[in-house]
């Protein structure tokens, strides 16, 4: 099978947005309660992440550095994230998970883990091969797509 690069474009534009609603809606069913979908968002950012500042943080949600801010207040108060200054500029605030920020996300994260591979088992092991070698394909081509950017 000759496939083009505009076909395989093709197939990720029109697959992925259906898997990434079920990982979302996944996530935010075993996010903690009174976690927000951006709060959640935040979390899994910083745990990607660690030392992110504001501005990183800000990009990533699409919101404005005070919106971030006050957003970052509300995991810091909740004990889910703490800030530090950075030891070279003491302008520059660094974000970091507590233990307890991480136990928050890991447990969407296992949930939802366990979910997808509910769905998977349903596909062959074949097929399941043949997506593992696929995302092992995508995975730094995105990620070198992600730092190109900045």
């Amino acid at each position: 099978m000759n496939v083009s690069p505009e076909e395989a474009a093709f197939e990720v534009l029109e697959t992925v947005p259906a898997v990434m609603r079920v990982l979302r809606a996944e996530m935010r069913q075993h996010r903690q309660p009174g976690l927000g979908v951006p709060q959640f968002r935040a979390l899994a950012y910083i745990k990607n992440q660690p030392g992110a500042g504001l501005n990183d943080l800000a990009e990533h949600l699409g919101l404005t550095p005070a919106s971030t801010s006050k957003l970052v207040d509300g995991l810091v108060e909740r004990s889910l994230v703490e800030r530090n200054e950075s030891p070279r500029d003491r302008r520059r605030i660094m974000l970091n998970l507590t233990s307890q920020g991480f136990s928050v996300w890991e447990n969407a994260y296992h949930h939802t883990q366990a979910s997808l591979a509910r769905r998977l088992a349903l596909v062959s092991v074949a097929d399941r091969e043949i997506l593992v070698r696929a995302m092992r394909i995508l995975q730094p081509l995105f990620e070198e797509q992600e730092c190109d950017n900045k």
